[in-house]
């Protein structure tokens, strides 16, 4: 069988949202399928969303953005690193092409580093992209159109295909592009094993609070108790909040957690944001309108799915109690049906047998 090398983005777990589920599809029409899964994101995630077996390579694929908080880009760190992992380009790729000859890679999927697509081009190797944004448009965004957004932009013009997976950005330029719609994990609805775990009563609500892995937290011990509300937070954070429960208490995962409380607070981002409208769970989201990604995102949700906005200075005091209650209140519509995880396993299996 052939080696499928998959690079996955380790800013934040939206990139592994999208991409766990197209492994786990072609697991189940490939079985003897290889994979091997280079990334920064801790292989303890991996190993919760992939459920396919693979080989684990540490790796920085790409940049990503600098953040100097969980909503904020830090543009002049970012732009020094984007030079510094510029500045033997050619010598890089070339390093790239000879690691990914070594592995023995029949095809390279990469979501969304644009490092191992230039690699493999230079090696003669299949390659694409997966993604709803792609760091040629962001790089741009905040420092400019140059001879980096140049080199950026060439890895992802000249793959055999851009999957953007909906919702995501326009990528008008990309010549390659190939459009998938929503790629995300749903989850059970455990709601009754939730209240018998943590004594809730029918009435009660739970909100799971996600900043989608951007290191970072949220000042909710800041926050005043809501009657009847209890946070959904990670452990990492050391929340001192008499309703503060830390997500790694309770006997389930993530996904299940998500289809099974009644709201979702968190930032723009695609996996926070598919997964909920596929799970039918409504969300509160942080404004961040500086995210070149969010005005797609945010257009998508509100056509899909039942969502409101919160103003940052809002979560911060944690003074939301209204919409909160409103959002509790209004009728859930039909969950979204997540078909792109089938549609990309499609086209790499054809790819693969090609």
């Amino acid at each position: 069988m052939p080696h499928l090398v998959v690079s996955i983005s380790g800013h934040g777990f939206g990139h592994v949202a999208q991409t766990a589920p197209v492994l786990n599809r072609l697991h189940e029409r490939l079985p003897q399928l290889r994979l091997t899964v280079r990334s920064a994101v801790p292989l303890a995630h991996l190993l919760s969303r992939i459920h396919a077996p693979f080989a684990h390579l540490p790796s920085e694929g790409d940049i990503g953005m600098a953040m100097s908080s969980a909503l904020d880009i830090h543009v002049g760190e970012s732009r020094a690193a984007y030079r510094a992992f510029h500045a033997d380009w050619e010598v890089r790729v070339t390093e790239e092409a000879r690691l990914l000859r070594e592995l023995g890679a029949d095809m390279v999927l990469s979501n969304v580093g644009y490092l191992p697509l230039a690699g493999a081009q230079r090696a003669g190797i299949p390659n694409a992209a997966l993604c709803s944004l792609n760091w040629f448009d962001i790089y741009r965004h905040y420092c400019g159109d140059d001879a980096i957004a140049a080199q950026v932009h060439t890895g992802y013009a000249n793959a055999d295909a851009f999957l953007r997976a909906t919702p995501g950005m326009a990528m008008e330029h990309l010549p390659n592009l190939v459009p998938v719609t929503p790629i995300a994990a749903v989850g059970s609805n455990r709601r009754d094993e939730l209240n018998h775990h943590l004594k809730l009563s029918r009435e009660e609500k739970l909100v799971l609070v996600s900043l989608g892995g951007i290191a970072g937290r949220l000042p909710i011990e800041r926050w005043p108790r809501i009657d009847g509300v209890r946070w959904l937070v990670q452990q990492s954070w050391q929340v001192e909040h008499p309703d503060a429960v830390a997500l790694e208490s309770l006997p389930m995962s993530f996904s299940d957690l998500l289809a099974s409380c009644d709201v979702l607070l968190c930032k723009p981002g695609y996996g926070s944001f598919a997964e909920a409208a596929c799970s039918g769970t409504p969300v509160l989201y942080v404004s961040r309108a500086d995210w070149p990604e969010s005005p797609a995102l945010i257009e998508w949700l509100q056509r899909r799915s039942l969502c409101r906005e919160v103003s940052r200075d809002a979560l911060e005091q944690g003074n939301f109690a209204g919409v909160l209650e409103e959002i509790c209140d209004a009728p859930r519509p039909r969950p979204v049906i997540p078909e792109g995880a089938g549609q990309v396993a499609d086209w790499i299996t054809g790819r693969l047998q090609r």
